[in-house]
């Protein structure tokens, strides 16, 4: 026995070691092949480009499907890049500065509420003077208008997580005196990765619905076509090929499933390590691409390499100061800072708004805000159908998933696929069953909003059932509660405040898919409802530009208004009456 235990203590390091060279190759392997097709897909990005001669279609071979695929993915990751920087700079200066804050947030939940196409038919012409005769002009135009649908619900995430941080945490760092790069490392962003990471996966969910919208780009007349998978089902669309269209949702179901497994499934299990307190998940996560990553050394080198890169900025950023700031203000001056700043910020918009309805009267005139009041009502009403069909329907299926941990760890990768499925892709075929019925796309266009914007509420209920202490559980079981009053005192006050989220975020999801879900084709036949995202989608298309404003600010008002006059009282209410804390 005594030379037993020497011979099984090295055959259990030589497994290990094989292990991790096991991993080593995989992981090098991986980065080998990405580094590849990165270089293969920068080829593509700069090639020569002229307005005048720009493609209005791409092919339909099915033999580029997959190099249109990557440029697609290679859009995808580029805008979630920069949406996580412009999350990390402007969530930090709202959170930071006080003043500051009474801007960026405001402006934040307008921005949220600007349609895609608008950000399109505004900076198109700007990114093409950037980048004169060369792809990257568009190229940058479509990763924009994908950026503009994930940064903004990424932002509101980081920015929650940085004004709740612990009052603990925040006198921690004030006592060891890190500086302002230490702390944003080493308590903002832990702090904040958790929500950061799922709103990252839904707004990435969102980017691929307005895939088509941001691929084919019709501003003022024109039509600029970028190869990639969106661009590709619209010219099948249009070309009639519902085989060509049945391929691509085939490559897009596996990009979507390969995106899910070897990037957001290990992410989000990574996530869990920052989880404070004593909670921790209801149904762990596991992926065996971070099994791979946290066996292999590949990782830990690079982390040593760019070492050196952190320890430089952090002394590039010592001189403006430590990460405290004064507890007391003199209040006078504080006063005096807040009028002129007040003063200063009420100029600036009154001149804004001033010009602006000057250009609109000398186009179309004012009275054009009252047309597209009336089909923001329309619109508004579908939105309504919407969110409430949605809650009947996936309340009490996101409750039983959500309340079931067997049943979560089988359904919520099957949701997370469905939610990041864009639904339009699905358009043609819907578009076929409306004509082929006879049914109006004013009634069918609320299907179709539906079909992208419906999984935030299903999400949102998940989370919340999930989170409901296992001790209520039980104690409602064991006092032999009857179904209904379970459901009446317990079940539906815990999800409250997680729907209240998803209905704010369907509601907003269904505005902006509003602009696409209006407006539908097959072939040669379109068809057009009668609504707000039907004006502004028109609008952007001809190049009136004067319209396209007055559409996005009626869309912005109605968004925002009912933001602050409905959906914030709720909030409210959650927080007071339905809180479990």
């Amino acid at each position: 026995m005594t030379i037993l235990r020497p011979f099984a203590g090295h055959t259990s390091v030589g497994a290990r070691s094989r292990t991790r060279l096991i991993a080593d190759a995989v992981v090098l392997v991986g980065f080998a092949v990405l580094l590849f097709l990165l270089i293969r897909l920068a080829e593509g990005v700069g090639a020569p480009f002229t307005p005048a001669n720009a493609a209005a279609s791409v092919s339909t071979d099915p033999a580029h499907l997959p190099y249109y695929a990557l440029r697609s993915l290679l859009r995808m990751f580029v805008a979630l890049l920069a949406s996580l920087l412009f999350t990390f700079a402007y969530a930090t200066v709202a959170a930071r500065s006080r003043r500051a804050e009474k801007i960026l947030i405001p402006l934040l939940d307008i921005l949220q509420s600007v349609p895609v196409l608008a950000f399109l038919s505004v900076t198109l012409t700007i990114w093409l003077v950037l980048f004169p005769g060369s792809m990257l002009g568009l190229e940058c135009a479509s990763v924009f208008a994908i950026f503009t649908s994930q940064a903004w619900n990424m932002t509101f995430a980081f920015y929650s997580s940085l004004t709740t941080q612990p009052r603990e945490l925040d006198e921690a760092a004030r006592l060891l005196r890190l500086t302002k790069w230490q702390r944003f490392w080493k308590l903002d962003v832990p702090s904040g990765m958790i929500p950061l990471v799922w709103n990252g996966m839904m707004s990435f969910g969102g980017g691929w619905f307005f895939l088509v919208a941001s691929e084919v780009i019709s501003v003022n007349n024109h039509t600029y076509a970028l190869p990639g998978i969106g661009s590709y089902v619209a010219a099948a669309t249009e070309q009639q090929d519902v085989p060509a269209i049945l391929l691509a949702i085939g490559v897009m179901v596996l990009m979507v499933i390969g995106v899910n497994t070897l990037f957001w499934r290990p992410l989000t299990a990574w996530a869990e390590k920052f989880r404070t307190g004593d909670t921790s998940a209801a149904v762990p996560q596991r992926s065996m691409t971070l099994a791979v990553l946290r066996h292999s050394g590949v990782p830990r080198y690079l982390g040593m390499v760019l070492r050196p890169v952190g320890r430089g900025l952090d002394a590039a950023t010592r001189p403006f100061g430590l990460a405290d700031r004064p507890l007391r203000v003199n209040a006078g001056r504080r006063r005096a800072g807040d009028i002129v700043f007040g003063v200063v910020v009420g100029l600036l918009i009154a001149w804004g708004a001033i010009e602006l309805l000057i250009y609109i009267q000398g186009s179309v005139g004012l009275a054009e805000f009252g047309t597209a009041i009336l089909l923001g009502l329309v619109t508004f009403a579908r939105v309504v159908v919407l969110v409430l069909v949605a809650t009947l329907i996936w309340v009490p299926i996101g409750v039983w998933i959500g309340m079931n941990p067997r049943v979560t760890r089988f359904a919520q990768p099957v949701v997370q696929v469905l939610a990041s499925f864009p639904a339009n892709f699905l358009f043609p075929f819907f578009t076929l069953l409306l004509i082929a019925t006879g049914v109006s796309l004013d009634i069918g266009g609320i299907f179709l909003m539906a079909l992208g914007a419906q999984w935030y509420i299903l999400f949102n209920v998940i989370a919340g059932a999930s989170a409901i202490p296992a001790d209520l559980r039980e104690a409602s079981l064991n006092l032999g509660v009857s179904r209904w009053l379970r459901w009446k005192r317990l079940i539906l006050p815990a999800v409250f405040a997680s729907w209240v989220t998803g209905g704010i975020t369907a509601a907003g999801g269904a505005w902006n898919a509003s602009i696409v879900s209006e407006v539908v084709g097959y072939g040669h036949t379109t068809l057009t409802a009668t609504g707000l995202g039907a004006y502004i989608a028109n609008a952007t298309a001809a190049g009136d530009f004067a319209r396209t404003f007055v559409g996005v600010i009626v869309m912005t008002l109605f968004v925002v208004g009912i933001n602050r006059l409905f959906w914030r009282r709720l909030y409210r209410i959650a927080e007071k009456r339905f809180s479990l804390t």
